[in-house]
């Protein structure tokens, strides 16, 4: 008696051209500064990304890398490096994309919460500042070097979603998510009231320094300078890269199985002797984890924190990334955080109406996929054949 089969080889020439067209659309849309050349850019982006949804590409794509996940990762090293290469004197478009990175690794941080667990939370940018402000703190008492700086940042913003916890798991639905909404208020007044926190005018911060790698100088490879935030676009694409891989193993073991169980029927969960309040705790301290490392990162990489880096409106921006991308896909946080991060960037020129833009985009793009940018696919039993 046999099993399923298993499933055909997928062609790798999707995958090739995907990735080769995600770098290229990254590199010209931070470098083009000409208003009509940016709209028709945008817009011929839009229509390769319609055409490979709707003629097959997208799903073609996503069964190459599925089946091939070495070759992606060595695609996408491959392609980081050219887009460094060509962005090397940059300055803003590599802090640009350091910013996306930051937001796309918080986002997969939210993610594992709503995604996988159905724990909404729309603090996260009070988690960033908390790592933020650490950050911050112990870089004024000095004595610590940046490494631990850093975890020490996801560690307290861990610390602040315990005492979280405890109302966040009282409740359900939509009371969950507005105590959190609470929380993220609350922290936002603390900080403008704090003096010893800066209040209004913010705190300034030294940059990273790691085991004697400033990130404060330039680099020389080969001959070639590059600018110092290109230590900045390593150190946050490693990190994302880190994320995606704790996400992905979280999401195909048997640990994201029960995620998606209390996700979807707590009282289900619960009869079958899941432990709900146990698994919510591990999602929460996952993502804000996440959030508190990224908001240390952020706080040394611009120098500068204030209240106004961690709004509510912040914490909105970000679950509209996790909602456009794809809720419960991790692979869909990194063109949604491009969108949100770096659109309105590029539309300074028209002022306040870039804003109202933006918004017509991201409801369009909603009414068209509604299920977001990429889609999350069901999970699935796979029985390879037997003798």
């Amino acid at each position: 008696m046999t099993g399923l089969s298993a499933p055909k080889p997928a062609a790798v020439w999707p995958l090739i051209a995907s990735v080769a067209f995600a770098a290229a659309a990254l590199t010209t849309l931070v470098l083009i500064e000409n208003q009509k050349l940016l709209g028709l850019t945008l817009a011929g982006i839009a229509a390769i990304c319609f055409a490979a949804a709707r003629f097959g590409g997208v799903a073609a794509t996503e069964a190459a890398a599925s089946q091939n996940p070495w070759l992606l990762r060595g695609l996408i090293t491959i392609a980081a490096m050219a887009v460094l290469y060509v962005l090397r004197d940059d300055n803003f478009g590599l802090l640009m994309v350091a910013t996306v990175l930051i937001y796309a690794t918080v986002c997969i941080g939210l993610t594992i919460q709503m995604g996988y667990t159905g724990l909404t939370n729309f603090a996260a940018a009070a988690f960033v500042g908390t790592g933020g402000y650490t950050a911050a703190m112990l870089g004024q008492k000095g004595g610590l070097p940046d490494p631990l700086v850093l975890i020490g940042g996801g560690l307290v913003a861990v610390f602040i979603g315990s005492l979280l916890i405890l109302p966040v798991l009282r409740t359900r639905g939509h009371y969950a998510a507005l105590t959190t909404l609470a929380f993220g208020v609350m922290f936002n007044v603390f900080l403008d009231a704090n003096e010893l926190l800066g209040g209004p005018q913010g705190l300034k911060i030294p940059g990273i320094n790691l085991f004697g790698w400033d990130f404060s100088s330039d680099l020389q490879i080969l001959g070639i300078t590059f600018s110092f935030y290109v230590n900045y676009v390593i150190l946050t694409g490693v990190l994302t890269a880190l994320a995606m891989i704790l996400a992905g193993l979280l999401d195909k073991s048997w640990i994201g199985v029960w995620l998606d169980v209390v996700r979807l029927d707590e009282t289900a969960a619960s009869v079958f002797g899941l432990r709900i309040g146990y698994w919510k705790i591990l999602a929460f301290t996952l993502g804000n984890f996440l959030a508190g490392l990224m908001g240390a990162v952020y706080a040394k990489m611009t120098g500068f924190i204030a209240p106004s880096n961690f709004t509510f409106g912040d914490s909105l921006v970000m679950v509209s990334i996790v909602i456009l991308g794809g809720i419960g896909n991790r692979w869909g946080v990194l063109p949604a955080a491009l969108i949100v991060v770096l659109l309105p960037e590029k539309l300074q020129f028209i002022q306040e109406y870039r804003l109202l833009l933006y918004a017509i985009l991201v409801i369009v793009i909603l009414i068209m996929r509604p299920d977001g940018l990429v889609a999350r696919r069901v999970r699935t039993l796979r029985m390879e054949a037997r003798p």
